[in-house]
């Protein structure tokens, strides 16, 4: 494994990962996106994804560590992993072989030091960087020092693995990151089999969207398609299709969610198209009893979704 130390803004590989959070057509073109945060960086390597280089801040890293270093017997596991590196990890000492009931903080930082070994090691090549550089090229504050370019795996409907009685999430032509994400972290929470992003109007990989799902985007199995191939393979599977709609809808509670379900939501301003109207087993809709007329898509995805976790589960 390739190990370097980079300490300027304008190395080629610091300027590389900048403009891969920028351009969605520099990370279609080189087949690699950036991911940010110790958290959401396990997600991804636990899910099967490559990651091709680390951005890796030794200082930072080592703070969280030993961020409870007062607590007796516990020290991290990364230190074997970081000198057979040949990194630097400050305040890193033996493996811990402790155990420690009940959730202790000692324990936390136990696995926090197996989690960072775990991404240590899955690293194709490792660039250290000063605290002060990783300043610049991190997207936000509290990433636990790891930043990383990863490669893009592709996701296709034919791939995907279906429970008994699947539950699955569409989203038609949702455009903002931040809602998209948002309903990545409902549908892992429901535990729902996949979410199908329809005729995307942003891309999947944006760093956004990474954040704002938290490392969602990798635990829940997601495919961009077009409608009508989702539509096709949605009744091929025999999953009902259910729209949310204010037209000729029903209460979404009085719909049985029991079986095979997809749940459909499109934009607030346009909501869907005709193809997935006309495509619906049952059209259903949430009670508004203020005076607007709908709600953002991730909160109508969340409530429609734990629906089906309710009936699921009486």
């Amino acid at each position: 494994m390739r190990v370097e130390s980079v300490t300027s803004a304008q190395n080629r590989k610091v300027k590389q990962l900048l403009a891969l959070q920028e351009k969605a057509r520099l990370r279609k073109e080189m087949g690699l996106f950036v991911v940010e945060g110790r958290r959401e960086l396990g997600h991804c390597v636990r899910a099967g994804f490559e990651i091709d280089t680390l951005f890796y801040c030794p200082e930072i890293v080592g703070s969280v560590l030993v961020s409870g270093a007062s607590l007796p017997n516990c020290e991290s596991q990364t230190s074997g992993v970081a000198e057979g590196l040949g990194l630097h990890l400050p305040g890193t000492g033996p493996s811990c072989a402790t155990a420690h009931p009940g959730g202790s903080k000692t324990e936390v930082l136990c696995h926090t030091g197996e989690l960072v070994q775990l991404i240590l090691e899955k690293a194709r090549q490792i660039v250290e960087v000063p605290e002060e550089l990783y300043g610049k090229i991190a997207y936000r504050g509290g990433t636990e020092g790891m930043i990383a370019e990863v490669k893009v795996k592709e996701r296709t409907l034919s791939g995907l693995e279906l429970r008994e009685n699947p539950l699955v999430v569409v989203l038609e032509g949702v455009e903002k990151p931040g809602n998209l994400g948002a309903v990545l972290r409902s549908a892992d929470a429901a535990g729902a089999d996949a979410v199908l992003i329809c005729d995307p109007l942003t891309d999947l990989y944006n760093p956004n969207l990474i954040r704002a799902s938290i490392g969602a985007v990798f635990t829940v199995p997601t495919v961009c398609c077009g409608s009508q191939e989702a539509i096709a393979w949605l009744k091929e599977n025999n999953i009902k299709i259910y729209t949310a709609q204010l037209q000729d809808s029903s209460w979404y509670y009085d719909t049985d969610m029991k079986g095979g379900t997809a749940i459909v939501v499109g934009t607030e301003a346009t909501g869907l198209t005709d193809a997935w109207r006309e495509a619906a087993d049952a059209h259903i809709r949430i009670p508004m009893l203020g005076e607007l007329d709908s709600l953002n898509a991730s909160v109508s995805a969340a409530v429609l979704l734990f629906e089906a976790v309710r009936q699921r589960n009486v």
